[in-house]
């Protein structure tokens, strides 16, 4: 489907195969609410887009560029489109080459403020920060949005560049970052909760410009952070301990174009296979790397759950009943916290007693309250939420809270008996690219529908 229009990017005066960055198919973005209804197992296979949480530093990164770079497997997301409208307004040029491919170009070298609107509705919006700094020596980026999760600060971003000698100070709500050029200094990313997946981000984008070497400590290890080092690395970045907590860039002065793929989206890709277990049927998610599941996939495997892996894709499959398996979310390479309410949901369905927590987000359980409004027996803990199942679900209407949670609900919604209509789809069309198309797919009864009285 083609962008909306408030979302459009005006494209450059250069030969294009779109007329639109990342076209779309068949649907709008936010529009309405999802109505389901439960129609039993999914069965068969989906293709996994390219990964949302890559994608968005990656296409930061671009700023640094002396050249053009494409950039495939880009997932066509509300996410998305805003970061291109705030590379835009950065003198950041995107057209597309089809099928998921931008190329970016640098037109005009001399904006430094990210647009305050934009930013403000998306976390990842920070990740320019580090780039137009290293690049352009000043950035004025407003604090950043994103979903309602609880306190994200980037501190850490902030005190790991005013080590490579940035100056910061800070007018209505704006944060203003110098440096005449950045230089190698080691920094630590350990923070209160754990490491910065975005600070990690944010340093070693800054880093590869900085003069002399940078040693981040307590790096973050998601893949997500190993795909952008691969990135900069094709660009001519000099990096080692990609996928270490330990991470050494030694900086130069000049990052080339490009042409590199986004790693598949993991965070999607087990979506669909706790979707094919909740609803007690076999679907493969083509294009999933095993490797970067594992933890979901052993804890399924606990659960009940068969789960099959090849170089295509991962199988899962459920006949018996769920077993209750508790989980606390980590950083990588542990069950993500971005899977922690899907998994909830999941857990209501089992036979017993189970406890989920997220040491990365504490807060993070808005769904709960939602999820027993259809029916789940959960309990808000002080630990996080203590599940009794099995659960018999049944239709509601129900609100989501954040991307994930409202993932935990269109999941609990294939389950439940009747009719579950999910207010606030906006937020899920920032992180799935079709996921009703997809779910239909696999004989999911779900549609988008204009809001009305349940």
């Amino acid at each position: 489907m083609e962008m909306p229009d408030e979302l459009r990017l005006p494209m450059p005066d250069v030969p294009a195969t779109s007329s639109s960055p990342l076209p779309r198919r068949g649907c709008s973005y936010g529009a309405g609410a999802f109505e389901i209804v439960g129609a039993g197992p999914l069965f068969g296979e989906v293709t996994i887009g390219g990964g949302k949480n890559a994608a968005l530093p990656i296409l930061a990164a671009a700023i640094l560029a002396s050249e053009p770079v494409w950039i495939r497997n880009i997932p066509a997301l509300a996410d998305v489109a805003m970061l291109l409208k705030v590379l835009n307004e950065l003198g950041i040029a995107a057209y597309s080459g089809g099928d998921g491919t931008l190329c970016l170009e640098t037109r005009d070298s001399r904006p430094v403020t990210a647009s305050s609107g934009l930013i403000r509705k998306m976390r990842a919006g920070v990740c320019v920060l580090g780039p137009l700094l290293a690049r352009r020596g000043r950035a004025e980026i407003p604090l950043p949005g994103g979903c309602a999760i609880g306190d994200r600060p980037i501190d850490l971003h902030l005190s790991g560049l005013q080590r490579m000698g940035a100056t910061f100070f800070s007018r209505n709500g704006v944060v203003v970052a110098e440096a005449r050029r950045l230089r190698g200094a080691v920094v630590s990313l350990r923070g209160p909760r754990g490491t910065s997946v975005t600070g990690t981000a944010n340093l070693l984008m800054a880093a590869t410009l900085a003069e002399g070497t940078t040693t981040l400590l307590h790096a973050a290890k998601e893949p997500e952070i190993v795909d952008l080092g691969r990135f900069l690395i094709a660009m001519g970045a000099k990096i080692e301990g990609l996928g270490s907590s330990t991470l050494r860039v030694r900086g130069g002065k000049r990052l080339a174009g490009c042409d590199y793929a986004i790693l598949p989206d993991r965070i999607e890709a087990a979506t669909f296979l706790l979707a094919g277990a909740i609803t007690r049927g076999r679907v493969r998610a083509v294009g999933a790397r095993s490797l970067h599941l594992t933890a979901i996939l052993e804890n399924l495997t606990k659960a009940g759950v068969s789960c099959e892996a090849d170089d295509r894709g991962v199988t899962v499959g459920t006949s018996g009943p769920l077993r209750p398996v508790s989980v606390a979310a980590a950083p990588y390479p542990e069950v993500p916290t971005d899977i922690q309410a899907m998994w909830t949901a999941l857990m209501s369905l089992s036979s017993g007693k189970s406890l989920v927590r997220d040491r990365v987000f504490p807060d993070r359980f808005g769904h709960v309250s939602e999820l027993r409004r259809l029916g789940a027996n959960i309990t808000r803990t002080k630990r996080g939420a203590s599940i009794h199942g099995p659960a018999r679900l049944s239709g509601a209407e129900v609100v989501t809270t954040d991307l994930r949670a409202g993932a935990a609900l269109v999941l609990a919604g294939l389950a439940a008996e009747g009719r579950t209509r999910i207010l606030g789809i906006e937020q899920l069309d920032r992180g799935y690219e079709l996921l009703d198309e997809k779910l239909a797919i696999l004989g999911a009864s779900i549609r988008r529908v204009s809001v009305a009285p349940f």
